[in-house]
């Protein structure tokens, strides 16, 4: 199924250093040869309605929406680079079951050869996991005749390609719409019946030092389309 955009983004904040913008599900960072088939790219949307060049400071997995900074030159965006490993991020995920308590999975990670990595040495990886709110449906999607599932607060501690979706599938948690880490069962339902048929993983809040300033800013990115739709549908929507 193809992506749709609605243009221009939406932008979160911007200076004369730094612009930030809440990136829709299914669109990409830059060009990538993993998804030959996308026309659309954040880098290049974002430097067209700006008028000028933009820096991508970290990524987002082509299916994650929310927050992604950009910088107006490669030297800021080289200053963030040096104290990232302090920036704090927070992302919200709709899964499966539910999560009885929080978490702390320090559970370490192989690079994925898909991407280039190398998948033989491990590297730690830890991520906090704190619930929200829960919600069950009568519908018999897998072996039950009603189904569970949470919205978590996700806190990755690195950013080891899909941390949080690895994570929450060595949880037995996996986001919905996880075509990778997921269930088809789960995904095709939400996707033919409550239609969302992405994965619901979104990147909340970005917390760094400004690079120069040196000010404490946070980036906050608001749900938009299907899935702040399906919150609002499990009368989740009073927490957004």
């Amino acid at each position: 199924m193809p992506y749709i955009f609605y243009m221009p983004l939406t932008i979160l904040y911007q200076d004369e250093h730094l612009i930030a913008i809440n990136k829709p599900s299914g669109l990409l960072v830059h060009k990538s040869w993993v998804a030959k088939d996308a026309k659309e790219f954040a880098l290049q949307t974002v430097r067209d309605m700006v008028g000028k060049h933009v820096f991508p400071v970290h990524r987002l997995d082509r299916p994650t929406s929310g927050v992604l900074l950009f910088t107006f030159s490669g030297e800021t965006a080289q200053l963030i680079h040096k104290d990232w490993d302090k920036a704090e991020k927070t992302y919200w995920a709709v899964v499966r079951g539910w999560l009885k308590e929080s978490v702390l999975v320090d559970h370490p990670l192989k690079g994925m050869k898909d991407y280039g990595q190398d998948s033989e040495t491990e590297q730690e990886a830890q991520t906090q996991f704190n619930l929200i709110d829960t919600v069950e449906i009568d519908a018999e999607i897998d072996r039950y005749p009603k189904s569970r599932f949470s919205w978590v607060e996700a806190i990755p501690q690195q950013g080891r390609t899909h941390q949080i979706r690895r994570h929450l599938k060595h949880l037995s948690h996996p986001i919905i719409g996880d075509a990778r880490y997921g269930k088809g069962k789960y995904n095709r339902y939400f996707a033919e019946h409550l239609d969302a048929g992405r994965l619901l993983l979104h990147a909340r809040q970005l917390k760094i030092n400004h690079p120069i300033t040196n000010q404490a800013i946070t980036f906050t990115a608001e749900l938009e389309g299907q899935i702040a739709e399906l919150l609002k549908a499990f009368d989740w929507g009073e927490k957004i």
